[in-house]
């Protein structure tokens, strides 16, 4: 049997390889993730690597939906458990450090604050952490192997695009050659690797879009998330599209660039996010991305009417 078509027999009748039935699979129980601030910055922010940081984003922007920083990981931890119970009463959950580069500080720091976050509730299932390629030094990336063997770790990197004009375009301040020498790092540490790409990023095709998911499924990652490009105030590229717009993405071209993409992926790889959030009130455009269901449900209508599957296209 078609492997997305087994999995989906479980709860969800999508297409491709939901992240609920992942965690169903995995820990018999549906789980969710508590965001949590533990006041890092970025390497391309503080000048580590660069000024400014990536173009898109507001720097407070990055965790929007995160804990308070100014509070303690505890407070953070159970204000946001309560407000997500809110639509789930019976869960376990992910410790989620979500804000800016959570590797980007000494490992007495990063062990310090990974260690309070495994403890902060008996149903912590797994430890998740948003980084960038170009910040997982050996003695990271070693200690984070060895927490892996306590409870799951799961490494978010930042990739965006594979194409290196686009990425200095937007400021990520590191080549594709960097993000696959640390995904090798950390598969090779056994650490689960999920990819973030943006689709919409200025000047951009579908072609372009649909290359990066192409490079993705040569090297060994185990999720993605798939995000559209929100224009934000207090962000240099909300700025520069202030003065100067460009084309964006219309919902149908997004449906139709995400759906492709979806079915060039490898079958294997799991679905963590098809769409994306911003601040309402920093949002400059483009507006259809505040109905996020909206936006999921056209792509699974779509997909249902192709009769097609996750990676049927990879297949072919």
């Amino acid at each position: 049997m078609n492997l997305v078509k087994k999995m989906n027999l479980m709860t969800d009748e999508k297409h491709y390889n939901t992240l609920n039935n992942y965690y169903l699979q995995k820990f018999n129980k549906k789980v969710f993730k508590v965001a949590l601030n533990g006041g890092f910055t970025c390497p391309n922010i503080d000048g580590t690597v660069a000024f400014g940081g990536c173009t898109f984003c507001s720097y407070m922007g990055s965790g929007d939906f995160a804990g308070n920083k100014h509070e303690p990981l505890p407070i953070q931890f159970e204000k946001i458990k309560t407000m997500m119970h809110q639509k789930w009463k019976d869960a376990y959950y992910i410790a989620y450090f979500q804000a800016n580069t959570n590797t980007h500080a000494p490992l007495k720091k990063l062990k310090r604050l990974f260690e309070e976050a495994i403890t902060l509730d008996p149903h912590i299932v797994m430890l998740s952490i948003a980084t960038r390629p170009d910040v997982l030094p050996d003695d990271v990336v070693s200690y984070l192997s060895e927490l892996n063997t306590r409870m799951p770790v799961q490494i978010e990197l930042g990739l965006q695009t594979i194409h290196q004009e686009t990425s200095d375009l937007i400021n990520r301040a590191h080549d594709l050659a960097c993000f696959t020498s640390a995904v090798h790092k950390l598969r090779n540490a056994n650490l689960e690797v999920v990819v973030h790409i943006i689709n919409g990023l200025p000047y951009e095709t579908k072609e372009m879009m649909i290359e990066t998911v192409k490079y993705i499924n040569t090297i060994d990652i185990q999720g993605i998330k798939i995000h559209m490009l929100h224009l934000m105030d207090k962000t240099k590229m909300g700025y520069d599209y202030k003065k100067n717009p460009w084309e964006i993405l219309t919902l149908e071209d997004y449906v139709d660039i995400t759906v492709d993409q979806l079915l060039w992926l490898r079958k294997d790889i799991i679905i963590h996010r098809l769409t994306g959030d911003a601040p309402k009130e920093m949002l400059i455009a483009p507006e259809w991305t505040k109905k996020k269901f909206v936006v999921t449900n056209e792509i699974d209508k779509k997909l249902r009417k192709m009769g097609l599957y996750q990676g049927d296209y990879y297949e072919k």
